[in-house]
């Protein structure tokens, strides 16, 4: 249960392994989250992820390995996530995902196949065993990594930002299927972030990091906003992105 303060005290985070997913951890775990059960696909990270949160005030924490590509063992991971949490849970972390390499995936039909799995389809499927939990709890929240790359697509990330388009407009769904629940779900949207899963890009305006987007989370989890924006300035600029003419949209994505 939540403290007095609004604060989680008992997390899972799916893809626990990732640096946005360690940046959130650690400030959950110093704003006096206790039980913290981290899932992912390395091992080592995910090790090192539940030793730093233990340093940050943890007093449980455990790890849930699985692999992203395999959706029939999405419901599975969640009930050991919870099973290892040992009781109900308060924030539920879904930080998977896979940027891909477009230009060397986009006519390979297996790797294309696993961006779409890995960004939207086992997301969707352990979303699907979280609702049922948290709802039959009563309470709970569920933060989802969604990405600025879903609200208009580049033509050189179109298998991400589809994906990612795909599970953004699910969640907003899912939001509203929660009312009068007492769950709530809302959209991380951050811009490009300097993460293992970036590097190599080229920097872009509003280009953020880890512990900056863990920020913008910390805050917007302290209100009833459905969406969250890593920096909050990217909502007003894809106010305007998303209904440029396609002409024009072709020569500012290709920046």
């Amino acid at each position: 249960m939540e403290n007095n303060f609004g604060q989680p005290q008992s997390v899972i985070v799916l893809g626990g392994s990732s640096d946005i997913a360690r940046a959130l951890t650690k400030r959950l775990c110093a704003a006096r989250a206790h039980t913290v059960v981290l899932c992912g696909r390395n091992q080592q990270l995910l090790d090192e992820s539940a030793e730093e949160a233990k340093d940050y005030g943890a007093s449980r924490t455990d790890t849930v390995f699985f692999d992203a590509e395999d959706v029939t063992n999405a419901a599975h991971v969640v009930s050991d996530a919870f099973e290892k949490a040992g009781g109900d849970v308060d924030l539920v972390v879904v930080a998977v995902g896979l940027l891909g390499d477009q230009l060397a995936q986009e006519n390979d039909a297996t790797a294309a196949g696993t961006v779409a799995v890995v960004n939207f389809a086992w997301p969707v499927a352990a979303l699907a065993e979280v609702r049922r939990r948290l709802v039959a709890q009563e309470y709970g929240r569920i933060l989802v990594m969604s990405s600025v790359a879903a609200i208009r697509i580049r033509r050189n990330a179109y298998l991400y930002g589809g994906a990612k388009a795909g599970l953004d407009r699910l969640c907003e769904g899912m939001a509203d299927s929660l009312d009068g629940t007492g769950v709530t779900l809302q959209l991380l949207r951050p811009g490009v972030v300097r993460t293992r899963m970036t590097k190599g890009q080229a920097p872009l305006p509003f280009t953020t990091g880890p512990d900056e987007v863990a920020g913008y989370v910390m805050r917007g989890l302290e209100t009833n906003d459905r969406v969250i924006w890593s920096p909050p300035i990217l909502r007003y600029a894809f106010a305007m992105l998303r209904h440029l003419p396609k002409p024009i949209w072709r020569k500012v994505a290709e920046r």
